[in-house]
């Protein structure tokens, strides 16, 4: 499309409006699309994690307890966490969903119904995540998109399934100093990342909006979350590393972090 106006122009078959009027439209609309597309480059899982292992080389620290880690494993002692039941897979890290691959895979037909490729070798069909990730790329994309993804100790990871976030009455504390309760499928992440979750579904229904809606009531709360806890140093420099890798930058946390600049 590009390459025809610029040969049209070339050959001077539109007038100077019609030139200007080209020149904008296309613009606006190559503009729109560098704004709010989501993740195009990634559609490996383990990529994505191997890559995000990278860019928090500098910020080693687990998104929900705020533990310190190395190798993959967590330093209970650094922020008190104490597992609850799974010592085993709290005593290694894992790349967390903020918004959960179920709230956008169940939007994907073979998530629900399965596919006819969808069968394994004894003839058994399946559906669900294995379903969607073997059939859409586009679901690929979604589930290794890096703004999504944070590292957190694997109990956690675990328990938080694919609960949604929200306020929970009381301050129970399962895990030690640890401020994450879970509660009639709900969590409630500590005060410091509220917004972080909150920005990440606010990019995530903006950058797939045929697969990321949420009802009223939950934005509201994603409103006030983003108000009450801004954007810090950390979140602004790891979009910015993201940005580089991936390709599509992420409007909502630019916007914030270009307001602390000015």
């Amino acid at each position: 499309m590009k390459s025809f106006v610029r040969f049209l122009l070339d050959l001077n078959l539109i007038d100077n409006f019609f030139k200007f009027l080209i020149l904008v439209i296309l613009f606006f609309r190559v503009d729109f699309a560098y704004s709010y597309e989501g993740n195009l480059k990634i559609e490996n899982f383990y990529q994505a994690k191997k890559i995000l292992n990278e860019i928090h080389n500098e910020n080693r620290v687990t998104f929900y307890c705020g533990c310190k880690y190395s190798d993959k494993k967590p330093d209970w002692q650094s922020c008190g966490f104490t597992p609850l039941k799974d010592k085993k897979r709290a005593s290694r890290i894992e790349w967390e969903h903020v918004l959960p691959a179920s709230h956008f895979g169940i939007e994907f037909d073979a998530w629900k119904n399965g596919h006819v490729e969808c069968v394994n070798k004894k003839g058994k069909k399946f559906k669900g995540r294995k379903c969607t990730n073997k059939i859409s790329a586009q679901y690929r994309f979604m589930q290794a998109d890096l703004y999504n993804l944070q590292p957190a100790i694997g109990e956690i990871n675990g328990l938080r399934s694919n609960y949604q976030i929200g306020l929970i009455e009381g301050e129970e504390r399962d895990f030690g100093r640890c401020d994450i309760e879970f509660k009639n499928k709900h969590v409630e992440p500590m005060e410091k990342i509220r917004g972080d979750i909150a920005r990440t579904y606010m990019y995530m229904e903006q950058s797939y909006p045929q697969y990321v809606k949420f009802e009223s009531s939950l934005k509201k709360l994603l409103i006030k979350w983003d108000k009450d806890d801004p954007v810090d140093n950390w979140e602004c420099k790891r979009a910015e590393k993201i940005f580089k890798i991936q390709g599509n930058l992420n409007q909502i946390i630019t916007k914030r972090c270009n307001k602390i600049i000015d």
